[in-house]
């Protein structure tokens, strides 16, 4: 077992080289200059367009905006966010959090333009269903002589669409506020049974398909965004005097890396944009297959809605996240990891009270992300082998819950981060080579709402 945690572990740490590094960010960089900021001067269209203006329940697609958004965050908003931002901090010091910022300001364009092509370049699955994602954007987009990208892309999305991350960290919560402090220790049974609660519960959801999945999604995400920007904004208000050496230590760090990696600008920046990547999937590729499944024939509406993801994930609720973390000190206690440290961050600041919402929080976000990653996974399946047999991959997907709490955090984030690199140099490819088409529709969408005033 420990060879083959190993083996994960090796593999996230080689995926997310400088290469990678360059396509997710340089890629971004250039959506960002070729749009000339565009999609950013109309966020409040955007608002318009999720709050239901533009909706047209006889246009193609099975969901409206806002669940397409819903779904995509309840896949985004969750761990990633309380945990993750704990993994890049005690990985890569406070600073790590500047570098998701700025990963999540490049990310904007980069959904803008991957979602866009998600609705721009729709297919038809093997039932002849109107699909979304990038490995359709390869074929339709690209051409049949592409298709092996989009095959590649579909592989890794069958792993990387798993929720092992959500299922590990739920276990260790379960045994962090449960179980120990009622006197049970920690074991392989023990993690055992919590996973296979888990796995019952996801299993009720998932078999319904997208609808059920988005119209659970749409009531849940709301709920568990608000519940914990509160439960943070009381920590800061405790600490108030607190947040402006906290963010001064953040952009101190950003650039020395001195509090932890003693000056590794480099693994630092890394952290952060790994991390990021994680946490609002900005060109990795799943948040188009949601957003591809949108009641629109406006290929433009839905990349405006898509680039919110990065605001709201990355920009709200990871930063709510980190300063909790950094005000608190738990950063600094060596031998925690991942939601530990967040919980201890709870603990200390809201003492008797603090571990229990963050476990309703961990609870709603966990729960809405293993919800909606299942279907990212059955897609990939349906594409690759025929959507006759995507629920086959339900079946696989809730077994990797059960292995998934019983298996080491760094085994979990190596499997996850190399299969998210993998997604990423598909969908980053694509949309670069078809940037032309993005630029077109946008031009062309926004001289139409212009002029209709």
């Amino acid at each position: 077992m420990e060879t083959f945690e190993q083996l994960l572990i090796d593999f996230g740490n080689v995926a997310w080289g400088t290469p990678l590094l360059l396509l997710l960010v340089g890629g971004g960089l250039f959506f960002l200059i070729y749009s000339r900021m565009l999609p950013y001067r109309y966020l409040r269209h955007a608002w318009n367009i999720l709050r239901g203006k533009y909706d047209d329940p006889d246009e193609v697609g099975d969901i409206n905006h806002y669940e397409a958004l819903a779904t995509a965050l309840a896949a985004t908003v969750g761990l990633g966010n309380i945990s993750g931002v704990a993994v890049a901090i005690t990985t890569g010091g406070p600073g790590a959090l500047f570098w998701m910022w700025i990963s999540a300001l490049i990310g904007v364009a980069t959904k803008f333009f991957t979602c866009t092509l998600s609705i721009m370049y729709r297919g038809k699955d093997s039932k002849g269903e109107i699909q979304g994602g990038p490995m359709y954007v390869i074929r339709e987009g690209l051409g049949e002589k592409w298709k092996p990208l989009a095959a590649l892309f579909c592989f890794a999305g069958l792993f990387g669409a798993l929720p092992a991350f959500q299922a590990n960290q739920l276990t260790q919560t379960v045994r962090d506020v449960i179980l120990l402090p009622n006197g049970i220790a920690e074991s392989f049974t023990t993690n055992l049974l919590t996973g296979l609660g888990i796995a019952a519960i996801v299993s009720t959801v998932i078999f319904g398909g997208i609808k059920r999945i988005g119209k659970v999604a749409g009531k849940l995400v709301p709920s568990m965004v608000a519940i914990y920007v509160l439960a943070v904004l009381f920590i800061l208000a405790k600490n108030y005097t607190l947040i402006p050496a906290s963010f001064v230590l953040i952009f101190e760090d950003a650039f020395t890396g001195d509090a932890v990696l003693g000056g590794a600008l480099g693994a630092i920046i890394i952290a952060g944009v790994r991390r990021a990547a994680f946490s609002n999937e900005a060109g990795i590729g799943t948040a188009p297959m949601a957003h591809g499944a949108a009641k629109t024939n406006e290929p433009v509406r839905e990349g405006l809605i898509a680039m919110l993801g990065p605001i709201i994930d990355t920009v709200l609720v990871c930063t709510m996240t980190a300063l909790a973390i950094i005000i608190t000190g738990v950063w600094k206690n060596g031998g925690d990891e991942g939601i530990t440290v967040t919980l201890n961050a709870f603990t200390t600041a809201l003492p008797g009270f603090g571990s229990h919402i963050l476990m309703l929080c961990i609870l709603i976000f966990s729960f809405t992300t293993m919800f909606s990653m299942s279907y990212y996974g059955s897609k990939c399946l349906s594409f690759l082998i025929g959507a006759e047999y995507k629920n086959h991959y339900n079946l696989f997907y809730v077994a990797s819950i059960i292995l998934a709490s019983v298996i080491s955090l760094d085994a979990v984030i190596g499997l996850v981060d190399g299969m998210y690199a993998t997604m990423a140099i598909p969908t980053m490819v694509s949309a670069i080579l078809l940037a032309p088409k993005v630029r077109a529709a946008s031009l062309d969408y926004f001289g139409r709402m212009k002029r209709i005033g």
